[in-house]
């Protein structure tokens, strides 16, 4: 068993390549779209943090590559190709997302964190 990764690099270099190219690429859209956010390793994945706030998680499963940590609902018509369920969007390495796309994914998420709210807050104020 190899030890937890302690970088994005760390954790990027243990894939096979398909998926490390997917992976480097959403990465570097990531970072445009918001270039103020720290990147980090968080619950064994890369992960960027906007204003000290999950913004989005990366990861690469046996079969897929996946975006977490979004409410993908927005977005469903240009998701429909995709796997999604609560909070993630799975594709293959070799159909990654496209730019623009993943771009009005962080920009929405960024929106939300500007408006002080979460998914989890959204959800107990509509119930409240």
């Amino acid at each position: 068993m190899s030890p937890a990764p302690r970088t994005v690099d760390d954790y990027l270099a243990a894939l096979p390549e398909d998926q490390r190219a997917a992976l480097e690429k959403l990465r570097e859209t990531i970072k445009a779209a918001a270039p103020d956010a720290a990147e980090s390793i968080s619950y064994g994945i890369p992960s960027f943090k906007y204003k000290g706030r999950p913004l989005i998680h990366i990861g690469a499963a046996k079969h897929h590559c996946a975006i977490y940590g979004l409410v993908p609902d927005a977005f469903k018509d240009e998701l429909e190709q995709c796997d999604t369920s609560k909070g993630t969007i799975r594709f293959p390495a070799e159909q990654p997302l496209p730019e623009t796309l993943v771009r009005k994914l962080v920009k929405a998420r960024i929106d939300e964190i500007e408006a002080g709210a979460t998914g989890y807050r959204k959800k107990r104020e509509n119930e409240g």
